[in-house]
């Protein structure tokens, strides 16, 4: 009896819990219901014939605020135009790109909603959105940007009453007179005539595709800038989408697939300026924002551009190219200058030419990995010096195999010249560019402190560690120009790292400033002393003069400046960097299609000329600073990498150069030979 009497308490409990759940429930979706009930009377009626506010421009200025570089227009540049005056092939493939299941839903669409939903949560970003063409025209219309579930269920409820007020054919036709394009159109009627010079009813299927690959994210896909690869691909995509919906036929989709959609885009040279420049701070904007503030919100955004500079720097690269470069087989150029008290980039010349279709100018070559060559050498340096090394140290210069590569070969790297300089000091290898001491500095320092060393001075593409060996300390490993530029400017910010950036600061339409690079804090990552020896190095003109004599174009008479070249093996790329303590630069010469230029066009003679002539002309423009000398190592500090050859290794390693004949005749010492080196080999000799 007791236990019946305990089962029939429990099942008594259970069902008044389920019971005061279902009431707990019942409560909260009849709150919830008059929650909805209540903002769906509140909300606009859905009448699209009713006023919106315009979108703002968004400008991009130089570091003054006064030069405008680029506008990212908001009303001023739509032309609101009929259902006549578009294209028939542009609402189709609208439809097949953002909402594909229009003509079913009622303002919009669960199943879209929590495919999104999964995606997002499967992702670590936001990678996919759920809105149907009737809510992105609420949103555009009615509502404002802030994110709240609140907002949300108003564009929920806005585009159900759009739905209900108005037909598919005009809501379709609003949301094409509202939308973004990128390059300042608003509007399909804008966006037809910005980028192929036409009106929107004459829009061909592969235009029309062309432009509904754009919305997503305009910056990006913009067929001016880097990602035409991309763009093609999401066109492909759009066209093959709309003919799977039945919306075109199969021969359609394949004609229009066929066509080259890209030479029927009109030139935009003379809307822009500093264009890789602008593009690169519109992709940190949109990361920032998002696309939907950036295109409407009026921001004004003051980037660290100095305009004076970069109308120098397209100059001098234009002019190197035509100069040097040409005559070299190179083809391209790209330069980069940075304030290294700021982070700022003072200067981006992507390419010599942005609209020349031929050397791929709209890429960006600042941001694009290229090998260093030797230009990588004062990072291995400066890791050499942490660990105790100094520039008085001695180490040799002389053939060397190093073992296997990895490969099955032994690595037996060679100096540029062909000729060694036997027993040297760090100052004199890094000055010279030795090849040999500065791999045997990073076999000593090893691959890992090395690159602990670069990323600690911003480069970030030394990702997969085990790929890389000893050519490292030579440039076997990619960068960009923009990274090792932003490094260098470490060392002449006496080891202070400040992160480079392109944006001083963004003002919303009330005037409020948003954003203010000060707010970006500098962080110490290398010890001053270290950054002390590596300009001491650089900037010794004396030291570097018997490889590059004493008239060379990393030295500006009468000024402060630190320099230093590189060159791949092939002459695939030739780099020139070089800083004061106000401002690092650094230029990339080459073709973008990787092929050689042709023998000797080393950094020091393809693009040091660009190099020299951009510093030559803004150094008295930016303040006049002396690097700060550091403190010499007493002689008992200083501890060599290697000791210098017996005469065993000397005869052995020399014994097999039959080609000083002529030296050996009138007893003039081979150049790169120490008088030990040629006094021995003589002697090995009988002479």
């Amino acid at each position: 009896m007791k236990k019946e009497n305990a089962k029939t308490k429990k099942r008594f409990i259970i069902k008044q819990t389920l019971l005061g759940f279902f009431d707990a429930l019942v409560v909260v979706l009849i709150g919830f219901s008059g929650a909805v009930f209540f903002l769906f009377t509140t909300v606009p009626s859905g009448n699209l014939k009713a006023n919106w506010k315009p979108a703002q421009t968004t400008a991009i200025l130089d570091s003054t605020g006064s030069h405008i570089l680029y506008e990212v227009h908001g009303e001023e540049n739509r032309k609101i135009v009929s259902h006549s005056e578009i294209s028939d092939n542009m609402r189709k493939v609208t439809i097949a790109a953002e909402d594909d299941s229009f003509y079913s839903h009622h303002g919009f669409d669960v199943k879209s909603m929590v495919r999104a939903l999964k995606a997002n949560l499967e992702s670590d970003h936001i990678s996919q959105g759920g809105s149907t063409i009737t809510q992105q025209l609420a949103r555009n219309v009615y509502l404002t940007r802030e994110k709240t579930i609140k907002r949300k269920i108003k564009e929920l409820l806005i585009a159900v009453k759009i739905e209900r007020k108005n037909t598919k054919e005009d809501i379709l036709d609003y949301y094409l007179n509202t939308v973004p394009y990128g390059a300042n159109a608003y509007g399909i009627e804008s966006a037809a005539q910005i980028y192929f010079g036409k009106s929107a009813k004459n829009l061909a299927l592969d235009e029309s595709a062309f432009l509904a690959a754009l919305p997503k994210a305009p910056s990006y896909y913009s067929p001016y800038g880097s990602n035409k690869s991309d763009l093609f691909l999401r066109q492909q995509f759009i066209i093959a989408r709309t003919a799977d919906l039945g919306l075109i036929t199969e021969e359609e989709a394949l004609s229009a697939g066929k066509e080259n959609t890209f030479a029927k885009v009109v030139d935009f040279k003379n809307k822009i300026d500093a264009p890789h420049f602008v593009f690169y701070v519109l992709d940190e904007l949109e990361k920032k924002y998002g696309r939907e503030i950036l295109e409407k919100d009026g921001l004004r955004v003051i980037t660290t551009l100095n305009y004076d500079f970069q109308k120098i720097g397209e100059k001098a690269v234009a002019d190197g190219v035509d100069g040097k470069v040409k005559m070299f087989g190179g083809s391209n150029a790209a330069l980069a200058a940075i304030d290294p008290k700021t982070g700022g980039i003072l200067t981006m010349v992507g390419s010599k030419d942005y609209f020349d279709d031929s050397i791929d100018g709209q890429v960006n070559v600042t941001t694009r990995l290229r090998q260093p060559g030797s230009s990588i050498k004062p990072i291995i340096y400066a890791a050499a010096f942490e660990k105790g090394y100094q520039p008085e140290t001695r180490i040799t210069d002389s053939q060397t195999n190093f073992g296997p590569d990895g490969s099955g070969r032994n690595y037996i790297p060679r100096n540029y010249s062909g000729t060694y300089r036997g027993n040297v000091s760090i100052r004199q290898a890094l000055a010279m560019s030795l090849n040999i001491p500065a791999v045997k500095t990073l076999n000593y320092v090893g691959i890992d402190d090395a690159i602990n060393m670069a990323e600690r001075l911003g480069i970030s593409t030394f990702t997969d560690r085990k790929n890389y060996g000893l050519s490292l300390a030579i440039g076997g490993a990619d960068v960009t120009l923009l990274q090792e530029v932003g490094a260098y400017s470490v060392f002449a910010n006496d080891g202070l790292k400040r992160t480079v950036t392109s944006i001083k600061e963004v003002v919303d339409s009330d005037g409020n400033v948003i954003y203010s690079m000060n707010e970006l804090k500098g962080s110490r990552v290398i010890d001053p002393e270290i950054s002390r020896k590596i300009s001491s190095i650089l900037s010794d003109n004396e030291a570097r003069t018997p490889v590059f004599g004493p008239r060379n174009l990393l030295h500006i008479d009468g000024k402060t400046v630190a320099a230093k070249t590189g060159t791949t093996q092939d002459f695939r790329d030739a780099w020139t960097v070089g800083y004061t303590p106000s401002i690092a630069v650094g230029v990339w010469t080459g073709n973008n299609n990787s092929v050689s230029m042709r023998g000797g066009a080393d950094g020091s003679v393809v693009a040091a000329p660009i190099w020299n002539n951009f510093m030559r002309q803004v150094i008295d423009k930016i303040p006049q600073e002396s690097f700060i000398a550091y403190t010499p190592a007493v002689k008992e500090e200083i501890k060599d990498i290697d000791k210098p050859k017996g005469e065993k290794e000397i005869i052995s390693s020399l014994a097999s150069d039959v080609k000083y004949k002529k030296n050996l005749i009138k007893d003039e010492r081979p150049k790169g030979w120490s008088k030990r080196e040629w006094n021995i080999y003589k002697k090995s000799l009988g002479l």
